[in-house]
């Protein structure tokens, strides 16, 4: 059986690692009761080697606390093989972090958001019908945290939905390739723990932490996020 690959972009807050480990572990408890199949770990910064596409049943990418702005090397070359992998008719998953990198490297803009920075368990809208997301949910209710976002969408990308400080936090970038800007999964442990490391900057940008605490929420409409991409789309290559 074709495993699934995460590649690894960056790790989370030391809070969060200590309470769930990885982002890998986090993705895999997400969805361990929809897909029961082998799993990779493929490292960007670290130059891991690629399996051709024709061996992978689909790719999932994670967050990173680096900015898809910076330009470094290792975003520049994840970006090229990102692209021949869509080419390729890989299904692909980008999350945050992984959702702008997917989007610059098909042809989008990422950049500050000038909303300014969203964080904690939001309600999203969604505006499209997609079998990525289930929109019997209601609210639909999502796990965020991130600065940068896609302001402008790639060639033939469509929006599935946004949150209040994104529009484009849903994106369906091709037949098999999309990405989402919110964490689907972060639970509500995660989520207090990345509230709490942020608490400072937080406060220096006008957000109050504990207003934001006090929403936090499992989401579990964001976890079915991953759980329907590993088990119905990724299962279809």
């Amino acid at each position: 059986m074709r495993p699934i690959a995460i590649l690894v972009t960056g790790q989370p807050v030391p809070r969060a690692r200590a309470a769930r480990g990885s982002f890998a572990d986090m993705i895999r408890a997400t969805v361990a009761d929809a897909f029961r199949g082998p799993w990779l770990e493929l490292e960007a910064q670290g130059g891991s080697p690629w399996p051709e596409p024709p061996a992978l049943r689909a790719m999932i990418i994670t967050g990173s606390s680096a900015s898809v702005t910076e330009r470094a090397p290792w975003i520049l070359e994840t970006e090229a093989r990102l692209a021949a992998l869509v080419a390729a008719g890989t299904p692909v998953l980008g999350i945050c972090f992984g959702h702008q990198l997917l989007g610059q490297a098909l042809g989008g803009q990422v950049a500050v958001n000038p909303r300014g920075r969203q964080i904690g368990t939001v309600d999203a809208e969604l505006t499209a019908d997609d079998p990525l997301l289930d929109r019997s949910r209601r609210p639909f209710r999502v796990n965020t945290s991130h600065r940068d976002v896609l302001v402008e969408l790639p060639p033939g990308a469509r929006a599935l939905g946004g949150t209040p400080l994104d529009p484009h936090a849903f994106v369906r970038f091709g037949e098999r390739a999309f990405g989402v800007q919110v964490h689907p999964e972060f639970d509500a442990t995660i989520m207090r723990a990345y509230v709490e490391e942020r608490r400072q900057i937080l406060q220096g940008e006008g957000i109050d932490p504990d207003a934001v605490l006090a929403r936090v929420a499992d989401a579990d409409a964001g976890a079915s996020i991953l759980q329907t991409f590993a088990l119905k789309l990724g299962s279809e290559a």
